[in-house]
């Protein structure tokens, strides 16, 4: 049988050694410091609050997400940890599967509104394999959540990767239809989708600060499109949103603690359809696991 159909498991990794990143959050405008450290195998990805007198753990988990508009926020208890997609999305493009982040506010730095200083960063400190091996979950069939405005489908790969297929329409001229066909690999995410950017509209911008929220972001810290492009920026690709999306894909998938092997196919997905394709993956992953032991 082809072996690419049935592709192996990898070791779990985790970093090889700690580090500090500080930086100023979106949503809060805040001064934020975030240490990353090494952390067992089969602990996974978890944020600790150490600001607070309890010093929250909160796993980064699809159980432990709440709905909030634009961005992925977890919590646990009364706790929470604000924008988390993008350092998941960097974890999960160098196959970082254990890793304590300690954060000193409520929410991560925001960096210049991607995740390549954070890549730069990890790439910089390494990575350890570890002992145990890290689960997977192999599609063997096809399923979808959304309607059709919107949706996400998982479909079986017979390469045996993780292919994402992303689709975006945004009612821009400088944005408008955009496609991106992205096979990931630690490689191909530093090259193709680790540098690029939130984006958001001129208005949207505006009515988010009339909010009293995002005062003290930047053009350079986020992509706003006015009428003719970028207010005060420049693309780092033509097709710079739909990679973005891409990594936003990555990072919600990464609330499910296993690697998939399939084709995702997406159709312009956000958050909250994200983080339901995650949950269906996991409870596919614990009914494919609970079958394997009874037949065992």
């Amino acid at each position: 049988m082809d072996q690419r159909l049935n592709p192996s498991l990898r070791n779990q990794q985790t970093i090889k050694t700690p580090f500090e990143v500080c930086g100023r959050s979106y949503w809060s405008g805040l001064d934020v410091r975030m240490r990353l450290q090494p952390a067992p195998a089969n602990s996974g990805i978890v944020f600790q609050r150490v600001d607070l007198p309890g010093q929250t753990m909160i796993p980064a988990t699809v159980n432990q997400r709440v709905e909030v508009p634009r961005r992925t926020v977890l919590v646990a208890g009364t706790d929470s940890v604000d924008m988390v997609e993008h350092v998941l999305a960097a974890l999960s493009g160098m196959q970082i599967d254990n890793c304590l982040i300690q954060l000193d506010r409520g929410e991560v730095p925001a960096f210049d509104g991607s995740c390549l200083e954070l890549i730069h960063l990890l790439q910089s400190v390494g990575t350890v394999k570890q002992k145990a091996q890290r689960d997977q979950l192999v599609i063997q069939s096809e399923f979808q959540v959304g309607n059709e405005g919107s949706w996400i489908r998982a479909m079986p790969n017979p390469l045996g990767q993780l292919e994402i297929r992303y689709s975006l329409e945004y009612p821009h001229p400088s944005i408008g239809a955009q496609q991106l066909n992205y096979v990931h690999s630690p490689t191909a995410f530093a090259r193709e989708l680790a540098s690029a950017r939130t984006f958001l509209l001129q208005q949207e911008a505006e009515i988010l600060r009339q909010m009293g929220v995002g005062l003290k972001v930047t053009n350079r810290e986020v992509l706003v499109f006015g009428e003719d492009g970028p207010i005060g920026n420049r693309l780092r690709f033509p097709d710079e949103c739909v990679r973005h999306k891409t990594l936003d894909v990555l990072g919600d998938l990464m609330l499910a603690p296993f690697d998939v092997v399939g084709t995702i196919v997406a159709y312009r997905s956000g958050h909250h359809l994200n983080a339901e394709m995650a949950q269906q993956l996991t409870k596919l992953f614990h009914s494919q696991t609970n079958y394997r032991r009874q037949a065992a």
